[in-house]
């Protein structure tokens, strides 16, 4: 990858930092459906004009920037990623994966390479969940699998609805309502998708790329809600029902379940990211009568997942008996396990290995739009960036050197699977 290439990549990524900072946090905030993100959408499309790209966005307001094939019969690879962030994120988390796709773009524009396939670089809207609690928005919308009630979500900082925001970002909510697809497996041969890691693993390993083998399946109850009784700091304990000891139960008992499903050698991960009592009436002397938590359950095969939430519901029965308290879950969402596909794969560990790259397996300890594309029957490859600091904050880090050994490895397989029709592994 020469030097001019290294030097459009950074100017984009300059750009995207320089233009949606948050000077209080001192981090990223391409805020869902609001200014950050639609900067980083503009931007990308003004890079994606000036290399001559077709631009179009959907009902989602997802942005296309397409490199056209020589055979527009044949459906299209789509590269490409998420470009909205978390509050006081990181500069690279989803935006790596457009950046990539342009840059792959100028790359084979300058190599003077024509492929058969159109070149359909993605940049996906709402794909953080922090922001309406779903997750997915605009990758499940744009290939019609957002349920209607999606649109009912409220943005977590202004209380407006997603159908509120998406209309104000010049979307069609009636199209969503419809669930009308952008792509279709039809459309689509293949979905690529390169993301730094959001773990320290290639750092600690002292790998600067992976090739990602599968998504987590996830399952997410976003307001669940312990109600037990207030009570005098006196209280003996037989007649209390502590809603706050009952969510210490429930913490204690999913990390048993943690250990030992590692025990067992079975890949899983729970985060409660919320956690807390009521702050209007808690207090010091007070026994807290009502409790808060969220949960974020994953893992890498849909059986065990599916079993450790059954652990879970048994578990909860268990504690409400205990602590004598009420346990309302409320809303459940859940999303797929979802594995890359072994032709893909096995495509970008060739390519890699004839770039003298050397790139392990790695399975995602996130979730991401691949598993949306899975879901639609699209079948996807993924390329891992190392990232030494970790994810969803202002440290996060990745360098471009590695940047574009992912960028080299994505440049060469989508020449060898052009040749292929993206149906069988090849020879590189």
């Amino acid at each position: 990858m020469n030097d001019d290439l290294k030097a459009y990549a950074q100017l984009l990524f300059d750009g995207l930092r320089e233009q949606t900072s948050d000077a209080v946090s001192g981090g990223i905030c391409r805020d869902t459906y609001g200014p950050g993100e639609q900067n980083a959408h503009d931007q990308m499309t003004r890079h994606a004009q000036a290399l001559g790209l077709e631009v179009w966005t959907d009902h989602l307001c997802n942005t296309f920037m397409v490199l056209p094939g020589t055979d527009r019969t044949l459906p299209a690879v789509v590269i490409g990623s998420h470009l909205d962030s978390v509050p006081a994120g990181g500069n690279f988390d989803g935006a790596a994966g457009v950046v990539t796709g342009l840059v792959a773009v100028k790359a084979l524009q300058a190599q003077g390479v024509k492929l058969k396939h159109d070149v359909m670089v993605m940049g996906i809207r709402a794909e953080e969940s922090y922001w309406f609690q779903h997750s997915y928005i605009g990758s499940r919308g744009a290939l019609g699998l957002l349920g209607a009630e999606a649109l009912d979500k409220r943005r977590v900082d202004t209380q407006r609805t997603l159908s509120d925001h998406l209309a104000s970002a010049g979307g069609d909510v009636q199209a969503v309502r419809e669930k009308r697809p952008s792509l279709t497996p039809e459309r689509v041969a293949a979905f690529l998708e390169v993301h730094i890691e959001q773990a320290p693993s290639l750092a600690v390993d002292d790998f600067a790329v992976a090739i990602g083998t599968a998504v987590p399946g996830n399952v997410r109850y976003a307001q669940a809600r312990i109600v037990g009784e207030y009570g005098h700091v006196g209280l003996p304990r037989r007649f209390r029902k502590d809603a706050a000891l009952a969510g210490a139960d429930i913490l204690v008992g999913l990390d048993e379940i943690w250990q030992a499903a590692e025990e067992k050698g079975q890949p899983m991960a729970f985060t409660v990211g919320e956690f807390h009592t009521n702050s209007q009436r808690h207090g010091l002397t007070i026994v807290p009568g009502e409790f808060r938590f969220s949960l974020d359950l994953r893992a890498y095969d849909q059986t065990f997942l599916d079993g450790l939430e059954q652990q879970f519901l048994t578990m909860v029965k268990s504690v409400e008996q205990t602590r004598d308290v009420k346990i309302d879950l409320g809303p459940r969402s859940a999303a797929p396990v979802a594995r890359a596909d072994e032709t893909f794969s096995e495509a970008l560990r060739k390519s890699a290995k004839a770039l003298g790259i050397a790139a392990p397996d790695l399975l995602s300890p996130a979730s991401h739009d691949a598993a949306a594309f899975h879901s639609a029957g699209i079948p996807f490859g993924f390329v891992f960036i190392r990232n030494p600091s970790g994810s969803h904050h202002p440290d996060e880090d990745m360098s471009t050197d590695d940047f574009m050994q992912a960028t080299a490895i994505l440049i060469n397989t989508l020449k060898a699977l052009d040749k292929t029709g993206y149906k069988t592994a090849v020879v590189i």
